[in-house]
Order: structure tokens, then sequence, then C-alpha cells
């Protein structure tokens, strides 16, 4: 890790010579990028240079420890306590300064919702959940605009997909990808058993142009009438929009706008979602040997959380967090949840730097 700093050290001033250069100033796209490239690196640059003074100061402190006066002596030992704390302290926050930043953490999200095992019940609490994330979206002033949805029989959703935009919305959403399993009794259950049904939950972070190159050759694009509530307008109409892209058999729809125009935008914004979220995941399975035991934001094969309502508890099983305010929870408030997995991952990926 010192070697790298070093050599942050010395991009640094090689950065502060270049943004004096008449050359560069001229040029006001390398010199942003520049200035860009600085600003970064001086928020890791002084606290390596507070790090290499401390250890300086520690080299002087242990010099003083062979003097042969006894009061430098003890002096020098109550400095070197008080030294090697600070050593420690400014160590740790470089090695936090160092742990790459997501990219995708300031992006906007794609939701996905979909009801698994479970019949009805499934639907019901693919509802809950949905409803759960609305709430906390609320509380962050987030947006959320639903993009496709498809209704169960009993009152939820067997799908629902919805963009959610916000300040840091990835960064927050992210490691709530997977299978939420809930356990409780169905109204329409008349001998009180509790059922486990599972909810799959899919977080995506937005993709934009320059994420996912998509050759418009390799798309399908259907136009269908909408079904469902919406107008008059909206279930006479062929405004609904369904874009395969047929290379991966990625399929988006959309049905929520009375414009057929809007609705094209809707789906393709998914789709290029959905195209780069292959992309990513594909890249996490090949780090994963790597890191076994990080929470991962892309595999939904497995369990991650529990809701058991008769007791009262959410379990979330990567982490072995449990928490008795499941009633809070399922009305939006869910800041603890994800600062909890936010603080093991970064644990995780402290412990690669070294």
């Amino acid at each position: 890790m010192i070697e790298k700093l070093r050599g942050i050290e010395d991009r640094f001033i090689k950065l502060e010579q270049l943004l004096s250069d008449p050359a560069v100033i001229s040029d006001q796209a390398k010199y942003q990028e520049y200035l860009k490239e600085h600003g970064e690196l001086n928020k890791i640059v002084p606290v390596y240079r507070e790090y290499k003074e401390i250890c300086r100061q520690i080299d002087d402190a242990q010099a003083l420890l062979k003097d042969s006066d006894s009061d430098m002596r003890e002096m020098a030992k109550e400095e070197m306590a008080s030294l090697e704390e600070n050593r420690e302290k400014t160590y740790a926050a470089l090695k936090k300064l160092l742990t790459p930043k997501d990219p995708r953490d300031d992006k906007n999200v794609i939701l996905e919702i979909r009801a698994g095992t479970g019949g009805e019940e499934a639907g019901l609490f693919a509802g809950v959940l949905f409803r759960m994330y609305s709430r906390y979206a609320e509380s962050k002033n987030w947006s959320l605009e639903i993009i496709e949805k498809n209704d169960s029989n009993a009152g939820g959703f067997k799908e629902v997909v919805a963009l959610v935009k916000g300040k840091g919305v990835f960064s927050d959403l992210k490691y709530e990808s997977g299978i939420h399993r809930v356990q409780r009794v169905p109204d329409t259950e008349t001998q009180g058993r509790v059922h486990t049904s599972a909810v799959t939950v899919a977080v995506l972070p937005e993709a934009q142009d320059v994420d996912v190159d998509i050759n418009p050759a390799d798309l399908n694009i259907d136009v269908f009438r909408a079904s469902g509530p919406g107008g008059q307008s909206v279930n006479t109409t062929d405004s609904a929009v369904r874009i395969t892209h047929v290379p991966t058999g990625v399929v988006a729809t959309c049905q929520d706008e009375k414009s057929q125009t809007k609705n094209k935008a809707k789906a393709m914004n998914v789709l290029k979602s959905r195209l780069l979220d292959i992309k990513v995941r594909e890249q996490e399975e090949k780090r994963a040997a790597q890191r076994k035991d990080q929470v991962g934001s892309g595999d939904r094969s497995g369990r991650i959380r529990t809701y058991n309502f008769p007791q009262g508890r959410l379990t979330d099983h990567r982490i072995g967090l449990t928490l008795y305010r499941l009633d809070s929870i399922m009305e939006g408030d869910i800041g603890q949840v994800i600062e909890e997995l936010r603080t093991y991952n970064q644990a995780q990926a402290l412990q690669e730097i070294e």
C-alpha cells in the first residue's frame, strides 16, 4: 500500500507542474481533466504526508528511548504511545481513501420486484415490498415512477418495474438484489398456519448510452394494445411497446404511458439497464473467487433476507443481522439494514488493501 501511495504522491506533484504549464492552461479540455484528477488525489496526498510525518516523529522518539537522560527516555516513551495510536488511525484512513468507489453509486436504478414461490401470497408480499421501498424513497426525497406492472388477482403484483431517481440511489439499494422470503399467516388462511413465500428483487443501475452499445439491427420492436386500468385511450390504442434484444433474448416492456413514443423510450431505458446488469454481473463473477465473503450486489440466486411476521423479526442472512421491529421496517424504515450492509461490505473491501 505504501508503494502505491508513493506513486500517488509523485503523480500529484506532476499534476501540480502540469497545471501551471501555459501549454496545458491554453488547452481547456486537458486542463479540466488534470484539474479533476488533482482534486481526487488531493483527498489522499495530505493524509499520506501526515502519515509520513508521524512515522518520522516515531523514528525520532525511538532514538530518544536510548538517551542517557532518564527523563528524556520517559518523555519519549509517553510520546511513542500517542504517536503509534495516531499512526494506526491515519493508516486506517488511508486504507479507506484507497478503497475503490463504485462508479455506479450515484446512478438511478431500475427496481424490479417479482412474485416467486407461494402463489397469491407471494404476489401480495411483492406489493408489500414495493410499498416498503416506495416509503423509503419518499423519506430520501427520491422520485419513483412505475414503468411496468402486472397485478396479481388477490392484490399486490406478479411483477412491478419502477425507475427510482435521486441522489445516491444505487449506493443505498444495490444490496437489495436477491430472494426475499416472508413467513406469515395469509388473510385466506382459516386455521392460522404460517406460510412461507418468496419474492425476487433486482436492483439495476440505470444505463447511459456510454454504458451499453446496442446495434439497432439487433432489436425487435413490437407494439400492442395495453391491458389493465388506464383509461379508454390506453386500452383502445396500440400504445404498449415490447423490445427484444435478439442476441441475448432480453425483453423490456412498457405500457404505462398513453404515448407509444414515451413507452418506447422507457422500455429502451429498461433494456439498456438489463443489458448493463448482465455485463456487470459477468465481471463480478470473475472476482467472486477472490471476494467470497463480500456481500454481492448482483447475485439473485440466493435467499438474502427473511421477514417473519409472527415474531416481528427481520433477518439478513448475509451478515447475520436480526432486528425485532418489522412493523417500522415494512413502513420504509430500512436505513439501519442498508447501513449495516454497507459497513460490512466496506470492511471486506478494506481487508484487500495492504
